[in-house]
């Protein structure tokens, strides 16, 4: 819970999956009104493409955030195999 509170673990990629389904739904629904008002080449159309670039742009965006997930992934690694300051030796 901690991460969350200070923003080291992102919850944005749960909303752009939620929004994603709830475009698609919303393209599925706009492309059967499309067809059933006579308008079946744009319905079809929008049937077929209308999710792919819903799930492309998706896509884009979560990729932003597994990047970060990613660096931050390096900079733990870098840092734990850090090796540890070197002491004087006894005088």
């Amino acid at each position: 819970m901690g991460d969350y509170l200070t923003f080291r673990r992102m919850i944005t990629p749960v909303f752009i999956q939620i929004i994603f389904w709830i475009a698609v739904i919303g393209i599925v629904i706009a492309g059967l009104v499309q067809i059933s008002n006579g308008k079946t080449a744009a319905g079809i159309l929008l049937l077929l493409l209308g999710p792919l670039g819903v799930r492309i742009y998706a896509e884009i965006l979560i990729v932003i955030f597994r990047m970060n997930e990613s660096l931050l992934d390096i900079r733990n690694a870098k840092l734990g195999s850090a090796a540890p300051p070197a002491t004087a030796p006894p005088a």
